[in-house]
């Protein structure tokens, strides 16, 4: 499933138009994204917690000379936890 397609799951199941649905969409969206590039957390109970951290710069292989060393960069990725509903809900899908 994509934005469009949830877009459209979400107007039809609370009667706005698609256009609504995709902007309340790019809302949250941009809202977790604003709110975890500021250091934040954002916790939907029983969904999960999207988050931000920094993984550490390390030195890697070259994979066109893997004789070659090259240093790789910290930098900061999201990260999501599940909550209990979520991955209670994945077990019993099995």
């Amino acid at each position: 499933m994509n934005k469009a397609e949830l877009a459209e799951v979400i107007s039809s199941k609370f009667g706005g138009t698609k256009k609504q649905a995709e902007e309340i969409l790019e809302f949250i969206t941009h809202t977790i994204t604003e709110h975890i590039k500021k250091g934040g957390e954002v916790t939907l109970t029983g969904f999960g917690t999207f988050s931000a951290r920094q993984r550490k710069g390390r030195v890697g292989v070259n994979p066109r000379n893997p004789s070659e060393k090259i240093d790789i960069p910290s930098v900061r990725v999201a990260k999501f936890k599940a909550g209990k509903n979520l991955k209670d809900t994945l077990k019993r899908a099995e």
